[in-house]
């Protein structure tokens, strides 16, 4: 069974976030399963960091829209999710577009905590982060 209060298709993501920070870095979210969320990130000049590599940055921005994303779905009509606090462990260099799995830990009234790993092209784990979200009231 399902854990969205909201469902929403990768399409009907995508289009939401096509004008955001996440649209211009080339986030596109693939799947939406029962209990997680995926998504794609690729690796170029807005992406990666000097030695070509993927900038750690970018990781934390993908974690986070795609644990923001998944706690907005399971929000309850009139309210949403703003991130509290996110943390990320680089585990190896990525060198090729990644791809984010989020799942929750923790979905509460108040507060929203999930885990995102993040893989490079050969499956082999880049990043590890935990996000945090309020769950607030949604701004009219």
């Amino acid at each position: 069974m399902a854990l969205w209060e909201s469902p929403a298709s990768p399409d009907d993501i995508n289009e939401r976030l096509a004008n955001s920070m996440a649209g211009n870095l080339g986030i596109i979210f693939t799947e939406v399963g029962d209990d997680y969320l995926k998504a794609t990130m690729p690796l170029h000049h807005l992406t990666k960091q000097h030695m070509g590599f993927m900038h750690g940055g970018a990781n934390v921005v993908l974690a986070e829209t795609v644990a923001n994303i998944g706690s907005i779905l399971c929000c309850e009509d009139g309210q949403t999710v703003v991130g509290l606090d996110i943390n990320a462990n680089h585990i190896r260099p990525g060198n090729s577009a990644v791809t984010a799995i989020a799942k929750p830990i923790h979905i509460g009234r108040s507060t929203m905590v999930w885990e995102v790993k993040i893989y490079d092209d050969a499956n082999k784990l880049t990043c590890v982060s935990r996000f945090t979200g309020a769950v607030i009231p949604k701004p009219q």
